[in-house]
Parts: structure tokens; C-alpha cells; sequence
């Protein structure tokens, strides 16, 4: 079959179970030779193949809803629903999404690209449908690492209160990005090796099936099958919150799942349907992969496995820069502690965790309780580390308001992915996390250069006694050899210094490196400022800059409102300062997916068009 040729998932319903598993197979290849090509999620998407087939064969969607929750494991779906010609351009700009996006296509009812809402947004979805007697199914698809998630099990509580029908789809392939962490963990895990509890409940329907007054049996034996069930099996995870459960099913059965699906859709009210699947599945370096390397990839060679771009030498990810220092950190400072919130891989702490075990703890797909389990290990008097994606923090603000700076503790935030990430898209974009953390009292906003620079923000956060962020941007970097240098709290410096000089830039990341090597080169009569502290900003400084009535240029990568432009701005104004002042950001807008330089050239953030707008208005 030619995939491109699909328009719509209803041709599956012509399909055989032969012709559903060969279907199978060749998207599996389709998905590791284009994403060998562009770059995305694999192995999350290579587990449900077979899954996905089955789903768009039992159900009707767009009329039935599939809500997909985290939209990186899409891909199949679009597949089926018409979009593969379209993988090409995947990720890229005016390209199609790497996840569900409800404008690309009717198919799409729903967008996530972090984990953990699907439930909630399920139910919601079921009771406006029953309150408007419609009817059609509801079927979330859902990890096992996402159901372990607080909102998850919040949600898990009202649907099996409400009892409204949802087909829920427990997709457990014991990963998240990496190998999943918790009891809950351990009792999915008991689940799926309980198949001897399916076995035995179809043998015994098809023998009383044939003989005489079987009904009357199967009712009869209804108390002994559920006796034998809860011995076999501890359905109790799902059970206390009284809804209903079938399982464990292998997740590449097409025919296993079809009878599950079609089973569940004669259910009135809630039922979990779990589903074993092998992430990776079908490509021997994906399949075998621990760590969670194969979870998102950049393009690579698919008979070695090897990616097809490496970095510069001396060069280090900005993640592994930071997880490197960390662990120098920790053998000085015992107590130092480590936490992450499922992102050991996205982050790079493996060597980490390897080296104190002890003190590094992932703590699952739960960012709230990431930050409040440090919180209780600042008040006894421990020195964490929360390594966290910017997308991701928003998930805990609560908990870093109330909990980390009203009660002005010392926890540090490794804020990585901050600013414009690319192809992940809005949901992923690390671009509003100084807005969030610019309001609260007693946080300090930090951005280092050059990897020195991080180093050392770094070294005086672990001194200091207040919440302390600091962030860092995707990508990479030179790892220069460590220098100490002494960083006073809040005090910024000037990179370039010009007498009387056209235009002053301020900017705050790897951009003022790149700043100013343009200044230089092009023997431009600017100053530039390293903005290192995005709060507190450095007041003394930018009243002197402003008393030389010059025109500044503050450049940033992330939302203007409530970022340092406008921490600026409510300075000169308190002050009675009128300068000229031009602050280049994002506007009121989600920044949509794409190569991260063409996202910055369609925002007109590239410093090419900061140069030519300098121009123009100094």
C-alpha cells in the first residue's frame, strides 16, 4: 500500500487482520526512514503502531474523539488520517506539527504536548457530551508514566465518581522518555504480568459457551472469576477509584486489541483497557534502548544508528555543561542534592545519578512534587538542584510561589530548554518562564554567556541563601576550562564600552557573545551590555547608561510582557528617565514549531534583523 495515498482512516474497515499486520509493518518503516530524515519522536512512536491501527479500525473518528496524551506519539494517526505526504516537512515551518494540533486537521479534537491532561480533558469532553444526549466515544490514550501523574490520578477520582463512559487506553511500555520511576510503577508492572488472569477468564467463557445453560453459569461463577481475578492480579489501582478494568492485552495483537476495543464499547461508564506495548519497537537500537536516547532524535544513519550531525570540537550541550558542573559541585558539597522531574535523559544527568545515587532523585512525571520535595529538603537544611525544562517549570508555579519563595528558601533551578526551542513547538517554546518567575519576591533571574559564566552563576547560587534560577538555552556551546571569577548578585557588565557611542545593546545569554563579535568585526560604534542578571536588574548601571540620553536596544528570546524590557521600562519611569528605548522579544503570541533559526527569522529575531533595525532607529 502506498501510504501517501491515504485520505482518511475508513479504508481500514476493508482490511483483514493479515492485511492490518502488513499495514503495520510498512509504517513502521516509513516512520524510521523519514524521521532518520527530519528528526522527531521515535521509539515513543514506533510502540504504537499497532495500537493506533486498531483504534482508528474500531472507532470513527473525527465523530469518535482520540485524544492522544502526549501528542508526540501521534504519528501513525496522522498517517491514517491522511497527512503522510506531509512528513517531509515535519516539524519544520508551515510544516505539520509533532504532535496533535486541532488546526491541521479535523482528525486533531485535541493538543497536548506535555503529559497528563488527557483524563481531565476526556471527562470534561464526555459529560458536555452526555448533558447534550449525543453520542460517541471518548477514548484517551494515556502512558503508564502519565498515569501515575498527580492530575492523572485527580482526574481518575471524578470519572470513576461521575461513571460517565470513557474508554481509557493505559498505554504501558514501563518508559516515559526514561525508565519510569515509583510504587505505582512497581504495581503496573505487577499488572502487566498478570496474563494468566485473560487466559483464564476466555478459557472458562468458551468452554461454559458450549455447553448447556452456560449463561446461567457465567453468572453463576461471576463471584469465583472475580475471587480468582483479585488473587492473581492487584487490580486495586484502578479498581478503588471503581472503574472498570480489561487486561493486560499485548499492544501489538491487532487482533487481541480489536476484540478489547469492541468489548469495551458494549461497557456502560468507565473502563481502563491496559495495553502492553514495547517502545521502539521493530528498530534493533530503539527497541534497546534504557535511557531514553531513541525518545527524541535528530537525524541520523539508520544502519549504525549514528547521527548524522555531531558537534564542534570541545563542544558540550548546554544540559551536559550544567550536569558537569553540578557533580564537581556535589563531590565539594554534600549537601547537594539532585532532583528531576523525569528528564535524567532530556537533561543529561546520567553520569549524575551514576555517581551519587545517593543524593540524585527522579521523582517521575510530576513537577509540582519535584519542587515541593525540594522544598522539604531546603528546610532541613539541604542545598537542591531541580533540573527542570522551561516548558515544563510553569507545571510547578504554584509550588515555586507559595512554597519556595514566600518561604524565601534556597533551592536552585536549572531552567534548561529556556527560550526558542524549534520543533517542539508552543507547547515546548522555554519562553515564558521569566515572565512567571519575574513577579514572584525573593527569586533571582540569571543567565550566564559563556559557559564560565554559567559555571560561576552556578557557584554563587549554591552561596546564597534565596530561591535562585538560572537558566540555559537547547543547542551547544565551547566548553572553556573552568576560571573562578567573582559574580556580585545583581550587578551586570559592560562587553563593549564605546565613548560616546551611536546605540547601547542589552542582551543576556550566548547572543551578547555573538553581539559582540559583530561589534568588533564590523568596528560598530555601539556599547554592549551583558544583562547576566535578569533580576534583580543592575538599577546603578542603567541610570548611568541612561544619563548619556542614547537610544537602547534591549534584545531578548523570550515574551516581552513581564520580561526585563518591562522591568526597565518601570524604572525609568519611576525614575522620570526618557530615553529612546526599543525592546525586541516575542509579541502576545504561542511561537509555532520549525528550525529554531527560521522560528527567530519568522519573529524577526535574528540578529541579522536586530542589527538592520539598530540601524535604522539609533
Amino acid at each position: 500500500m502506498n501510504l501517501l495515498d491515504i485520505k482518511d482512516p475508513t479504508f481500514l474497515k476493508n482490511l483483514n487482520e493479515n492485511e492490518l499486520k502488513e499495514l503495520a509493518d510498512e509504517i513502521r518503516l516509513f516512520l524510521v526512514n523519514s524521521i532518520s530524515k527530519t528528526g522527531g519522536h521515535l521509539s515513543s512512536n514506533l510502540g504504537v503502531v499497532e495500537l493506533t491501527i486498531a483504534l482508528h479500525y474500531c472507532f470513527n473518528s473525527p465523530n469518535d474523539k482520540l485524544l492522544f496524551d502526549v501528542g508526540h506519539q501521534s504519528y501513525t494517526h496522522k498517517i491514517l488520517t491522511g497527512r503522510a505526504r506531509d512528513f517531509d516537512k515535519l516539524r519544520k515551518i508551515d510544516g505539520i506539527s509533532g504532535f496533535q494540533r486541532r488546526s491541521e486537521s479535523i482528525y486533531d479534537c485535541f493538543e497536548a504536548g506535555h503529559s497528563s491532561t488527557a483524563l481531565s480533558i476526556g471527562l470534561g469532553m464526555a459529560i458536555a457530551r452526555d448533558l447534550n444526549h449525543d453520542d460517541y466515544e471518548i477514548i484517551p490514550i494515556v502512558g503508564d508514566a502519565s498515569m501515575s501523574s498527580g492530575l492523572s490520578l485527580e482526574a481518575l477520582n471524578q470519572i470513576g465518581d461521575l461513571k460517565s463512559k470513557l474508554i481509557i487506553i493505559f498505554n504501558d511500555n514501563n518508559m516515559s522518555i526514561s525508565k519510569n520511576k515509583g510504587s505505582l510503577t512497581k504495581a503496573f508492572a505487577y499488572l502487566r504480568s498478570s496474563s494468566k488472569y485473560v487466559n483464564l477468564k476466555e478459557d472458562l467463557k468458551d468452554y461454559l459457551s458450549k455447553i448447556k445453560e452456560g449463561k446461567k453459569y457465567l453468572n453463576f461463577l461471576k463471584g469465583v472469576r472475580d475471587s480468582i481475578k483479585s488473587k492473581l492480579i492487584n487490580d486495586g489501582i484502578f479498581k478503588e477509584f471503581d472503574i472498570d478494568y480489561l487486561g493486560p492485552v499485548d499492544g501489538h495483537d491487532i487482533g487481541a486489541l480489536i476484540k478489547a476495543f469492541n468489548a469495551a464499547k458494549q461497557k456502560d461508564g468507565p473502563i481502563v483497557i491496559h495495553v502492553v506495548t514495547k517502545k521502539g519497537k521493530g528498530y534493533e537500537y530503539a527497541e534497546n534502548d534504557t535511557n531514553g536516547k531513541w525518545h527524541g532524535v535528530s537525524p541520523f544513519d539508520i544502519s549504525t544508528g549514528l547521527p548524522l550531525k555531531t558537534l564542534p570540537e570541545n563542544h558540550l550541550s548546554y544540559s551536559k555543561i550544567v550536569s558537569n558542573h553540578i557533580n564537581d559541585l556535589m563531590e565539594i558539597n554534600q549537601d547537594i542534592v539532585a532532583i528531576t522531574p523525569a528528564m535524567i535523559s532530556g537533561s543529561q544527568l546520567e553520569d549524575l545519578f551514576k555517581k551519587h545515587p545517593e543524593r540524585c532523585f527522579d521523582c517521575g512525571i510530576a513537577e509540582d512534587h519535584a519542587v515541593d520535595f525540594a522544598v522539604g529538603l531546603a528546610l532541613e537544611n539541604k542545598r537542591p538542584f531541580v533540573s527542570i525544562y522551561s516548558s515544563f517549570l510553569q507545571r510547578a508555579y504554584d509550588q515555586i510561589n507559595h512554597d519556595v519563595c514566600r518561604m524565601n528558601l534556597p533551592v536552585v533551578f536549572g531552567i534548561d530548554r529556556a527560550g526558542i526551542v524549534g520543533e517542539d513547538g508552543s507547547s515546548h517554546q522555554g519562553v515564558f518562564d521569566i515572565s512567571l518567575l519575574n513577579a514572584l519576591p525573593n527569586m533571582v533571574i540569571a543567565q550566564g554567556k559563556d559557559a564560565n559564566e554559567i559555571k560561576n552563576l552556578f557557584d554563587l547560587a549554591f552561596n546564597s541563601n534565596y530561591p535562585f534560577a538560572i537558566r540555559y538555552p537547547r543547542g551547544h556551546i565551547l566548553d572553556t576550562k573552568y576560571k573562578k571569577e567573582e559574580i556580585l548578585l545583581g550587578k551586570w557588565e559592560i562587553i563593549v564600552n564605546n565613548d560616546n557611542e551611536d546605540a547601547i545593546i542589552i542582551s543576556y545569554g550566548n547572543d551578547v557573545c555573538q553581539i559582540e563579535k559583530h561589534i568588533k568585526s564590523e568596528k560598530l560604534n555601539y556599547t554592549l551590555v551583558n544583562a547576566r542578571f535578569i533580576k534583580p536588574i543592575d538599577e546603578d548601571l542603567l541610570l548611568k547608561l541612561a544619563s548619556k540620553n542614547k537610544p537602547i536596544f534591549i534584545y531578548t528570546n523570550e515574551i516581552i510582557k513581564g520580561g526585563i524590557g518591562d522591568s526597565i521600562l518601570e524604572l525609568f519611569n519611576i525614575s522620570n528617565i526618557k530615553v529612546p528605548l526599543h525592546i525586541l522579544g516575542i509579541d502576545d503570541i504561542y511561537v509555532k514549531h520549525g528550525e529554531m533559526s527560521k522560528v527567530k527569522e519568522s519573529l524577526h529575531l535574528d540578529l541579522e534583523n536586530l542589527y538592520n533595525y539598530i540601524k535604522e532607529n539609533a
